[in-house]
């Protein structure tokens, strides 16, 4: 593919943002789309583009990120990966200029989800990736958090076999440890602090009597869905790999936020490999992940525990519906996250531990 290519833009009617086609790397080599795959690509994502900016009052972030003028360009590459080498469709990444962003997509993915030439079905799937534009872009000052000590040499992590030898009592027994000097269940950036709260199976929000009460309410409610699911057989036969994350240290907060800038209700993060930590008296090293569950917002009504929770809010379910969406989200999260997509990006715009 020629130089030219490289840097001449294509322009998207409405849009002050252009699309670009740029080389890639992998396996430290670089990589070109060939002519055919790139026309094809920059095509499918004009006009996919320009399906948004007819349809822009229907995508709330979009047309924020629009009217703010916070998307500097589109960049198609023949694969997007992160630092870690894992390959994953859409990047939103942070430029040189203040409060301006770059939304990276995968060619490659673009063909394998077969949304070449099919700008109606990356439409919408584009429109989701601009909560990252506006998060990102974001360069307001973020609040210090004030993370909980853990006792890292001392924390009782346990190995997947001895957690499937042993009875419930004891797994309860080992996660109320956990609690004292590893597990936390509360926002280190106190998000909840003055909030109201919900009432159990409503949208009515009551007002707390100190500045903390909605926190120590929702840290309640947490371990007790954390301690339900340890201690319920249902959990250990439908969705075992949140059993065992709670108790083998992959998992080391679960926490109620609220995050306004954020559409999803619930969040697992987990920190990047050159973050990873050493636990246990064998120094087991981790990974570890935090489940965040934005207290406001209510499940996608495609999302397969919708039908459970009724629509309500996050921070309105009882204790056996708040465990069921934190087991399905690590049972089909942790691993996802852990093997790709924005395990490094997540570290720069969302709070660190």
């Amino acid at each position: 593919m020629g130089k030219e290519r490289h840097h001449r833009g294509h322009s998207i009617p409405g849009a002050s943002f252009q699309v670009f086609i740029e080389k890639g790397t992998a396996a430290g080599k670089e990589i070109h789309l060939d002519n055919h795959l790139a026309n094809e690509a920059i095509k499918t994502v004009v006009d996919a583009f320009t399906l948004l900016i007819r349809q822009r009052s229907q995508y709330i972030r979009f047309e924020e990120a629009l009217t703010k003028d916070l998307l500097q360009k589109i960049v198609i590459e023949p694969k997007v990966l992160n630092r870690d080498g894992k390959e994953f469709p859409f990047l939103v990444a942070r430029t040189k200029h203040k409060g301006k962003v770059k939304l990276l997509i995968s060619a490659s993915k673009l063909q394998q989800h077969e949304y070449l030439h099919h700008p109606e079905a990356l439409a919408p799937r584009l429109a989701k990736e601009f909560q990252w534009v506006v998060s990102k872009a974001n360069t307001s000052v973020r609040p210090r958090p004030t993370s909980k000590k853990r006792n890292l040499w001392n924390a009782p992590i346990l190995h997947n076999a001895e957690i499937k030898r042993m009875p419930p009592g004891k797994r309860q027994h080992a996660l109320l440890t956990l609690f004292k000097n590893y597990l936390s269940t509360t926002d280190e950036y106190k998000s909840l602090a003055d909030q109201p709260y919900y009432e159990q199976g409503t949208t009515t929000l009551l007002d707390p009597d100190q500045p903390f009460s909605t926190t120590r309410f929702y840290d309640v409610k947490i371990r007790e869905a954390l301690q339900f699911i340890i201690g319920n057989a249902y959990f250990w036969e439908m969705t075992p790999k949140a059993v065992r994350s709670l108790l083998n240290g992959k998992i080391w907060n679960v926490a109620f936020v609220k995050i306004d800038s954020r559409d999803w209700t619930t969040r697992t993060r987990v920190l990047p490999k050159d973050k990873a930590v050493q636990v246990g008296k064998d120094s087991k090293r981790i990974q570890p992940a935090k489940v965040l569950l934005n207290y406001h917002r209510t499940l996608d009504t495609q999302d397969p525990l919708f039908s459970n929770t009724r629509g309500l809010p996050m921070g309105a379910l009882s204790v056996e519906q708040l465990a069921r969406v934190i087991a399905w989200e690590i049972q089909d999260q942790i691993t996802e996250k852990s093997m790709q997509g924005h395990v490094a990006e997540d570290e720069k715009s969302a709070p660190d531990s």
